[in-house]
Formats: structure tokens, C-alpha cells, sequence
């Protein structure tokens, strides 16, 4: 998700930006307190003349409500367990090992008990590579994954916007919030929500 949120940070600033050029670009005679003091709106008038139109998605809302989004996010989960659990059991597994070898008290030479510690040692380093390897495939699956959800979300957002003719359609999220203002007339959500479901039962 890291990944994710990073590549749409990036997609808000050259927004931002753009929306400094369009904002100034029309005004550069003008005195600088008169383009301050003119907010840009969903209906104001671009450099070549075409109005403005903008949305936004609440990106919370896609994970949690676009099936495909949820089921990949189900299916990298039920892994990570699986992992926590292998993980857990060969510990468990190694402490009861211990525990048995201890048992035999005053009669461990000196010899058994370094050869076993040794053994003990290898194991766990054995565990503790394994859950590394496993935890590397997952992080690998899961940018993937996110790469196809992006791939999916961009090929739809260029279908819907076809018709509805967006200048620019901002995202919106917990730590991703750089929108001030939000006028929730604005807010296509429901809309990206229904639309990506239906295009991927």
C-alpha cells in the first residue's frame, strides 16, 4: 500500500501544479492580490477556453467496497497468517525440543549440550530465513497485485471519464487528504464503486 500511496502523491502534486498554471496563466497582467483573491472553481475557464470540471474519489471507500479490491486484500491476508502461524509452530517446536533435551538434567555431558545448542541455533536461524523468504514473496505478490489494481482503476477511469469530460479527477484518503475543501457535490465514489464491481464480477 506503500507503494500505492507514494505513486499517488506524486499524482496530487503535478495536479496541484496544474492547477497553479491554470489558475495564474490567464491572469499574468493582472495585479497578483486579484489572482489570489480568485478561487479556482469546478467552472472556471481553462487557458484555451474549455471550462473546468473536477471530481473526486474517496479512496477508502474503493477498498472497501470494490469486490475485487477486498478479495485481494482477503487473499494477502489469509497468507500472512499462514505465514505468523508457520512462523509461531516452528518456535514452539524448537522451545518443546529444548524443553525435552533439558529433561534429561545432570546427565547432558558437556559435549550434548554444545552439539545441541549448536543444532538449536541452525534451526532458528533456518526459521527465521524461511519467514523472511516467505514474508519477500508476499511483499512481491502484493506489488503486483497493487499494479493491477492501478492498471484496472486507470483503463476505467479513462472509459468513465469519456463521457463525463473530468479536467482532472483527484483522489481523496486517510493520509492522502490534501483537498482543503471538498464540496460533496463533487464526489463520484459511488459511481467508480458500482462501475469497477460491474466491470469486475
Amino acid at each position: 500500500m506503500k507503494q500505492f500511496s507514494f505513486v499517488l502523491n506524486i499524482v496530487l502534486l503535478i495536479a496541484v501544479g496544474f492547477l497553479y498554471y491554470l489558475h495564474f496563466a490567464g491572469n499574468k497582467k493582472a495585479p497578483m492580490k486579484n489572482a489570489v483573491a480568485s478561487p479556482v472553481s469546478h467552472d472556471t475557464m481553462s487557458a484555451t477556453g474549455k471550462g473546468v470540471v473536477f471530481a473526486y474519489v474517496e479512496l477508502d471507500s474503493l477498498n472497501n467496497n470494490v469486490n475485487f479490491i477486498r478479495q485481494r486484500k482477503k487473499e494477502l491476508e489469509a497468507e500472512q497468517r499462514v505465514i505468523a502461524n508457520e512462523y509461531e509452530n516452528a518456535y514452539r517446536e524448537l522451545a518443546a525440543a529444548r524443553d525435552n533435551f533439558l529433561k534429561k538434567g545432570n546427565a547432558i555431558t558437556q559435549q550434548e549440550a554444545e552439539a545441541f545448542q549448536q543444532k538449536l541455533g541452525q534451526r532458528q536461524q533456518e526459521i527465521e530465513q524461511a519467514k523472511q523468504q516467505k514474508g519477500q514473496k508476499l511483499a512481491e505478490k502484493g506489488a503486483r497485485i497493487m499494479e493491477d489494481m492501478q492498471g484496472k482503476l486507470k483503463d476505467f477511469m479513462n472509459e468513465y471519464n469519456k463521457e463525463k469530460m473530468y479536467t482532472m479527477i483527484f483522489t481523496t484518503g486517510t493520509g492522502l487528504d490534501y483537498l482543503l475543501y471538498k464540496d460533496s457535490t463533487l464526489n463520484i465514489t459511488s459511481e467508480i464503486v458500482k462501475g469497477l464491481n460491474n466491470k469486475m464480477k
